[in-house]
């Protein structure tokens, strides 16, 4: 009920301002249990993606959106909570990955739609980086549901780092055809069989997408970027 009432005041207005296009609706099965796999460059993703779909799509979110103290606090954690969001503590790196295949998998055999970002994070630069293969493809293989490659386009123009108001323009969503990967079950102990796996969908995003694609993880990236930053201040200094 409160994904719905979210949905509808939220989603609705977020379609009327945004007016976001979108391709593909038609390969997202009408039920059953589907993984829809997005290239991630803002943090609306998880709220226009939803918006477009007549279904319910979980996505898991770091633990802090739902523990934070105040008022504030609470009034954030009930509206992840209501639009669907699974808490996820990232404290501890291997532990996230665990609980967040837990937790996809558990959506899964509910038959419900379960969303994922294969690059662990958002892009710094709008380029599409290497896919983390320990979430989606272990939960594609554990639960056998097919994956759907979805692109997010323009996202990150809406509201860039810094800006407080967003920008109105219409951004874009491309879903790709189901990938299936139960060829694979039960082979999900295998690394290279999940690189592969992972490496697939990444693929079908960029194509998806048009993004110029990055050969590493765009965690690293970041941390490169934030070495430089501090590299250029001490060296202003």
């Amino acid at each position: 009920m409160i994904y719905g009432a979210m949905k509808f005041s939220i989603g609705g207005s977020l379609k009327l301002a945004f007016r976001p296009w979108v391709e593909g609706l038609e390969n997202v099965p009408a039920e059953g249990p589907a993984i829809l796999a997005s290239n991630h460059l803002s943090f609306s993703d998880s709220f226009f993606l939803p918006a477009v779909l007549d279904r319910k799509v979980t996505f898991i979110a770091k633990a802090e959106y739902f523990n934070s103290p105040g008022l504030k606090g609470r009034l954030t954690a009930a509206f992840f909570k209501g639009v669907g969001q699974l808490p996820v503590d990232r404290s501890g790196v291997r532990g996230a990955g665990e609980a967040a295949i837990r937790s996809g998998i558990k959506v899964l055999e509910r038959g419900e739609l379960f969303g994922i970002y294969p690059e662990g994070t958002r892009s710094p630069d709008g380029r599409l980086y290497r896919g983390k293969p320990g979430g989606l493809a272990r939960v594609a293989l554990a639960s056998g549901a097919p994956v759907l490659p979805v692109a997010m386009i323009d996202t990150e123009k809406i509201q860039p780092p810094g800006k407080v108001v967003p920008k109105l323009m219409r951004p874009g969503i491309r879903i790709g055809k189901p990938l299936d990967f139960s060829r694979y079950q039960g082979m999900e102990g295998d690394r290279f069989i999940l690189r592969s796996v992972t490496d697939e969908v990444m693929y079908e995003i960029m194509k998806l997408s048009g993004q110029e694609y990055v050969d590493i993880y765009a965690t690293a990236a970041k941390r490169r970027l934030a070495e430089e930053a501090k590299a250029a201040e001490t060296g202003d200094d």
